[in-house]
């Protein structure tokens, strides 16, 4: 395939061919009977609308909304609106394009790091815990869990909602967590525990494959009791795993949720589950800051005031300045 271009460097009269996410996908009918697909597109830097006009029972087949897709088309204007007319579309899989330059975190937003690299440090972290039985633990929930782990978001709509925003999380959590447990001389293997696993179940409660969903386990269960059995699940399996340490573990994931008026089934009874709060807390609102900041299209140097913390946020990324 020729270069792919982003949908945010679109130009009518441009003939394209790229990857993009199939996000809505319809069929419909034209005045004079004829059927066409009425579909929305979107990457990393914008969404477009698209249709699909010739070879349309063929090409229906091929892919539906959710999918990555390969495509050729023709950029035009419509009611003073950019548009795609698709010649050519199928579904996009990493088997059959990747040699063509298809990569899943071009297509829909992701984390800044490398998941790979991601992952590396978070299993040095769990190297690190001393504690024999917290070590096999995280060892054992983040080996079995790792093709999930390394793509998951950390959550449906709020911070960190993006491609491998669960282990951007809980890295940035981890790192804090080194540095603050020293100063406060607390049981840095515990609290590292804590963060690894303490939403470990948004793997179970959130679908997740190019858009994200609530599960039905999710739905009905939530991830804080799906994050309990299945860490307690892998405590059971570890031999002579101590009763009062795995309840702290447990502790923490029923605490985790931020703030006094959160939906956790309990407040925090001990320090270290008071910090892992607090981690969490601290690691929520800065990403959020960066992503209200990251959205604002406002001139000057404040946002306005609709974003997470209502309130005009100051531009100026330099607070020595």
């Amino acid at each position: 395939m020729k270069s792919i271009i982003p949908i945010s460097k679109f130009k009518s009269g441009e003939t394209i061919q790229g990857f993009y996410l199939c996000v809505e996908k319809y069929i419909r009918h034209t005045r004079s009977g004829e059927l066409y697909l009425d579909l929305v597109l979107r990457d990393q830097t914008g969404q477009i609308n698209a249709k699909v006009w010739e070879n349309v029972k063929e090409y229906e087949k091929k892919f539906k909304s959710g999918d990555p897709v390969a495509l050729k088309g023709e950029v035009d204007l419509f009611l003073d609106k950019l548009q795609l007319n698709i010649k050519r579309i199928n579904k996009a899989t990493i088997q059959n394009y990747a040699r063509y330059g298809f990569d899943p975190g071009l297509i829909v937003p992701t984390a800044k790091e490398n998941p790979k690299k991601m992952w590396t440090e978070i299993i040095k972290i769990i190297r690190s815990i001393k504690n024999p039985f917290l070590k096999k633990l995280c060892y054992n929930i983040y080996n079995s869990n790792k093709e999930k782990l390394l793509i998951h978001p950390a959550s449906l709509l709020n911070s960190h909602n993006y491609r491998s925003g669960f282990l951007e999380h809980i890295l940035s959590m981890s790192r804090s967590a080194i540095l603050m447990s020293r100063l406060y001389k607390l049981d840095k293997d515990l609290i590292l525990t804590g963060i690894l696993v303490h939403d470990i179940g948004k793997l179970i409660a959130i679908d997740y494959d190019y858009e994200s969903t609530i599960s039905k386990d999710g739905n009905l269960i939530g991830h804080i009791v799906i994050g309990r059995d299945l860490t307690t699940k892998e405590a059971e399996k570890i031999k002579k795993f101590p009763k009062n340490l795995l309840m702290k573990v447990e502790h923490i994931i029923l605490t985790n949720q931020t703030g006094f008026d959160s939906k956790s089934p309990k407040r925090p009874a001990f320090k270290e589950a008071l910090l892992v709060q607090s981690i969490k807390l601290m690691d929520i609102q800065l990403n959020l800051m960066d992503k209200s900041l990251n959205e604002d299209s406002e001139v000057g140097e404040f946002t306005n005031h609709f974003n997470y913390f209502k309130t005009h946020l100051f531009k100026e990324k330099n607070g020595t300045k």
